[in-house]
């Protein structure tokens, strides 16, 4: 059996332990320690130990379903030899350590072969969504110093009027003044010999997040704060050896890093993934039935739309079911349990860190609660007013003990590094209220929550609410400007298949809001409306905000599309 580096083993001692206490919550909090690692290299010290194994090497590590019902899968060791002569390729075409790679691919087999290329480089991963308009990748270029691009060669063209002198890569196609990846690079060398040690702290990612409220901020990772950072993922979904793990998400996100790289390969799992342009709840329940998927992970969108389903139709639901990107309203959680009995376990965290927050298996899960700090986090409450920790208040991770799984800082960014990280915490931007047995849950982020007649507004509670009308599909609660109280709250709706946009849809919607409302909290205006979102899939409040006052400017006036309680 290969073993590796002294890294390697300290590495999967770390993981080995909470492997062995997956369902003893305390102890693994107690006595969890983070791996002390000066040099690690995911790809060579981990994935590349795994493959050499015989047994373990011939295990599928990354599975693809098509949406026509084809699929296909590659072993840890075929995925291994794979990028080595990527890795090998790219160092061809002058791809060095530390440069920096735009890798703007789908659900294919390439984005894995070459994020394990790039680690063996030791080049920078700035991981982009297909979504991307040219104006988006203008600014990765620039902000993001990219020295190489690999793009599939249907999106080449966004890269036509992108200024930059960097290295033009496509793959599967060939395109004009651009290297065929497809066409040359398996030709590579099958055996890989890095050009030096990484170190730990050796930047690994560049995230740009999604811009829910302001221009996307450039995230840096290192070679340790993911890779090894989301032992607390795999902990949290309770992954195991031999587990396939389906998660619904688009490469370009760090949710996708999760759960489709670092958490299943860290446990030795099988990625299971849909390469579909559009998901629906039928061909979502119909891979989880074929492929025999024992953990499931989809974002509360995803969770919405299955619960509009016959869930009760799947023969042998997944073992481990979690959700994470945004809160899960309690109606879905009901639903769930209620056709596969299982609850679904919520877990928190952010493209700056891995998951901080969560219900693990084996714990008791309180409805509404986001669950407990995850092992190796620190989690503080801090009150916004006096700075000091509390029973509820923004949602911070005490620097004194930081955890592996934050990122380095916002790059190039000293300004909102020193906001981000002021006082000994690092600052969330997130509310949570904790309970007496240490259960935290989500009350909003900071922008988001507001105050209507002097009352403290939570829009997650209230949309919670909402959706369990059978109308809702989709809800987000928003500050409505009001001469006397300020602000009252304003629901715009997505409705569900089979509703219409009448008064009379409207005032039901209103009325069971006023019904199961305590008073200060009650929708006052309401509105179906398509809602803004984000290429990542949240939900952007603030431009609905923005909306708000614009089309409340005249306070005497009422927009003809708005519906009052």
């Amino acid at each position: 059996m290969a073993t590796g580096s002294p890294a390697t083993e300290k590495f999967l001692a770390a993981r080995d332990f909470l492997l062995t206490h997956r369902e003893d919550y305390d102890t693994a909090y107690r006595d969890f320690r983070w791996p002390e690692l000066e040099e690690f290299n995911f790809a060579l010290d981990h994935f590349d130990v795994v493959a050499a194994d015989p047994e373990r090497g011939a295990r599928k590590a990354l599975w693809i379903v098509e949406q026509d019902g084809s699929q296909a899968h590659w072993t840890w060791a075929e995925l291994s030899e794979r990028s080595n002569r990527v890795a090998n390729w790219l160092r061809e075409q002058g791809v060095a350590r530390g440069d920096r790679i735009i890798l703007m691919l789908g659900n294919q087999l390439e984005l894995w072969e070459t994020l394990l290329a790039a680690m063996k480089l030791g080049a920078v991963v700035i991981p982009a969504t297909t979504l991307l308009t040219p104006a988006d990748l203008q600014d990765r270029v620039d902000r993001g110093r990219a020295a190489h691009v690999v793009v599939g060669a249907d999106d080449a063209g966004k890269f036509d009027d992108v200024d930059g002198d960097y290295t033009r890569i496509a793959v599967r196609g060939a395109v004009a003044g651009w290297r065929d990846y497809t066409g040359e690079a398996y030709s590579a060398a099958a055996e890989f010999t890095p050009d030096g040690a990484t170190k730990a702290s050796d930047t690994l990612l560049l995230y740009f997040t999604s811009g829910t409220t302001a221009k996307p901020k450039l995230v840096e990772h290192t070679h340790t704060s993911y890779p090894v950072g989301h032992l607390s993922t795999m902990y949290w979904i309770g992954l195991e050896p031999g587990d396939v793990h389906l998660n619904i998400s688009s490469p370009g996100w760090a949710k996708h890093a999760w759960s489709n790289v670092f958490a299943p390969w860290i446990a030795e799992a099988t990625v299971l993934v849909m390469n579909y342009a559009r998901f629906d709840a039928e061909s979502v329940l119909s891979v989880l039935d074929s492929c025999g998927v024992t953990s499931f992970c989809a974002p509360p969108t995803v969770w919405r739309m299955l619960i509009q389903a016959d869930l009760s139709g799947l023969a042998t639901p997944p073992s481990k079911v979690v959700g994470a990107g945004e809160p899960l309203n309690p109606e879905v959680i009901e639903q769930v349990e209620k056709a596969w009995g299982l609850r679904i376990r919520d877990g928190f965290g952010q493209t700056e860190s891995s998951v901080q927050i969560g219900n693990p298996p084996g714990q008791p899960v309180k409805p509404g609660s986001m669950g407990r700090p995850i092992p190796g986090f620190v989690v503080a409450l801090v009150d916004p007013t006096t700075g000091k920790v509390a029973d509820e208040g923004e949602i911070c991770l005490d620097l004194d003990h930081r955890p592996t799984g934050l990122m380095v800082g916002y790059a190039d960014d000293p300004e909102r590094n020193a906001e981000a990280m002021a006082g000994g915490y690092y600052h969330t931007g997130d509310v949570g209220s904790r309970d007496e047995s240490g259960y935290i849950t989500y009350v909003g982020r900071a922008d988001d929550v507001f105050k209507a007649s002097d009352y403290r507004i939570s829009p997650f509670e209230l949309e919670s609410v909402l959706i369990e009308h059978p109308a809702v599909a989709e809800a987000a609660v928003v500050p409505s400007p009001d001469p006397v109280r300020l602000a009252v709250p304003k629901a715009y709706v997505v409705l569900a298949t089979g509703h219409e946009p009448t008064e009379e849809t409207a005032a039901a919607i209103l009325q069971f809001a006023y019904d199961n409302l305590a008073p200060y909290k009650r929708i006052r205006r309401l509105e179906f409306f398509e809602l803004p979102k984000t290429i990542s899939g949240k939900i952007r409040r603030v431009e609905l905000r923005g909306r708000e006052g614009e089309i409340h400017a005249d306070p005497a006036a009422t927009p003809p599309t708005e519906y009052t309680l």
